[in-house]
């Protein structure tokens, strides 16, 4: 059976996905086979297994640090909100339905059974598991029926790093305090603080690494700095979708719907050089971007509203023609005509879409959940060049679209004119796709595109190494490995 180690946090984004991504990226660089796990994770960012079952995306994009394909196992329930107050619930990576948050917590603990199967079988194929929390290790009103922070630690019998984001400030509330605040059973299994995300000189911060081991009685595992690497992040809290109000040579505008997932989809764009992605939030901010991108929604019909209602989708009707417009899933739903909801999956009702496309969708109670391969259809527009290129990526995505429009890709999508949409979330990532892409908003600028072609694996596998390098610097490696002894 694997030996593991748990990274919990003082909140949440404070690096626990990363760590832990450089954690699987470290022991698989030391020659052990080391898996992600996460018992329960909250994100609008998810992934489709090769078995087509849905996990985070963050546990997939952890999977591949370790050099894995992502399975269910690292990550069996997955909460997905809907609304302020409840989620879809996904357990062992298939749809159980929409629950009100009150109705979860009532319900939640009877899931240990799934989650332990899953750790179990995990941990009986690797030699090391890095588990995940989330959110406070000192969630004092959730701590009752806790199964993803303490309350898993103790199932799996797991030593924890207590990581605290010293870049947001009261590092030593945030620690000490959590400390404070859990029971001395808790206490003892965290063998290490981790100040993460430190700007500067960490010299000058020797004397507080001396006050957080006197008061706090436990060692400080690390000062890891804040890191410039490119991995992907988990939710809405992630940097990258704040608008910056520099933009690049080629300007990419994604609208950043209010429930806006797989936001991913569109990191590979930052690969090349004078490229900007500016996530949109308000009309103003919109400018006159050389492509509009409209993302993934978890609520399709309230993100509907809210771009209408927001002057967004007015100014959009008014660009396609003069730019390319792209929309995937949920984006892609919102450029046809209607979107009906009648079996309430994601909230219910009926509304106009944008009417740019000839589509049309209905909502129904199954989930779709794919990965697919294919090719660009002979297509017409501003994106003509991605005629015949092969694509890949996956599918998430309750509703059904069809109608008269010409198809984007051989296995479905539509487009009229410029504007383009399709359910493959990925379908950027090929090298040949966001080249072409880049190659045609260059051209049409009249600059000149050097035609190199940014391999998406290569890129990410350089990305881990930078990470893990950073964090191995940092983080006293020799203590975690001793910690994962102590079990």
């Amino acid at each position: 059976m694997a030996k593991n180690i748990m990274l919990q946090g003082t909140m949440s984004n404070v690096g626990k996905s990363l760590l832990t991504a450089a954690l699987c990226r470290i022991f698989r660089q030391d020659g052990y086979s080391a898996a992600p796990f996460k018992s329960q994770n909250m994100a609008l960012n998810s992934y489709i297994t090769a078995d087509g079952l849905e996990i985070g995306r963050a546990q997939a994009m952890q999977a591949e640090a370790a050099g894995l394909e992502p399975s269910v196992l690292m990550n069996p329930v997955l909460l997905k909100p809907t609304t302020d107050v409840g989620s879809q619930v996904i357990v062992n990576g298939k749809v159980r339905g929409n629950m009100k948050a009150a109705e979860y917590f009532r319900h939640k603990k009877e899931l240990i059974p799934d989650i332990l199967a899953a750790y179990n079988s995990l941990a009986a194929q690797h030699d090391i598991i890095v588990i995940e929390g989330a959110g406070s290790a000192a969630e004092l009103n959730l701590k009752a029926d806790d199964i993803v922070n303490m309350g898993l630690a103790k199932l799996v019998d797991a030593p924890v790093l207590l990581v605290g984001d010293i870049d947001r400030g009261g590092i030593f509330a945030q620690l000490l305090g959590t400390l404070m605040l859990i029971e001395q059973e808790e206490r003892e299994r965290i063998k290490g603080l981790v100040v993460n995300k430190f700007r500067g000189d960490k010299t000058i911060f020797q004397s507080g690494v001396d006050i957080l081991e006197e008061r706090g009685r436990v060692p400080v595992a690390g000062v890891v700095p804040y890191i410039k690497c490119d991995v992907e992040d988990e939710d809405s809290l992630s940097d990258k979708l704040e608008n910056r109000s520099v933009n690049g040579v080629i300007d990419i505008a994604v609208i950043r719907l209010p429930h806006i997932s797989n936001y991913t989809d569109f990191d590979v764009f930052l690969q090349y050089d004078g490229v900007s992605v500016r996530y949109v939030t308000k009309l103003s901010e919109l400018g006159e971007p050389d492509m509009i991108i409209l993302p993934g929604t978890k609520s399709t019909i309230a993100d509907m509203r809210w771009l209408r209602e927001s002057g967004i989708e007015a100014a959009i009707k008014k660009a396609a023609g003069k730019l390319p417009v792209f929309g995937i899933c949920g984006g892609y739903q919102m450029l046809g005509a209607k979107i009906a909801d009648p079996l309430n999956s994601e909230g219910g009702g009926e509304i106009e879409g944008i009417g740019l496309l000839d589509t049309g969708t209905v909502f129904s109670a199954e989930k779709h959940r794919t990965r697919t391969e294919g090719h660009f259809a002979q297509i017409g527009g501003m994106l003509s060049g991605l005629s015949g290129l092969h694509f890949s990526g996956y599918e998430i995505h309750m509703g059904e679209t069809g109608g008269n429009a010409d198809k984007l890709l051989d296995c479905g999508g539509a487009f009229c004119g410029s504007v383009y949409g399709c359910y493959i979330h990925g379908v950027f990532d090929e090298p040949q796709v966001s080249a072409a892409v880049v190659g045609i908003l260059s051209e049409r600028k009249g600059l000149h595109f050097d035609g190199k072609v940014c391999d998406r694996k290569t890129y990410k596998e350089t990305q881990f190494d930078i990470l893990a390098d950073e964090v191995r610097k940092n983080l006293d490696m020799g203590l975690v490995y001793r910690i994962i002894g102590q079990r």
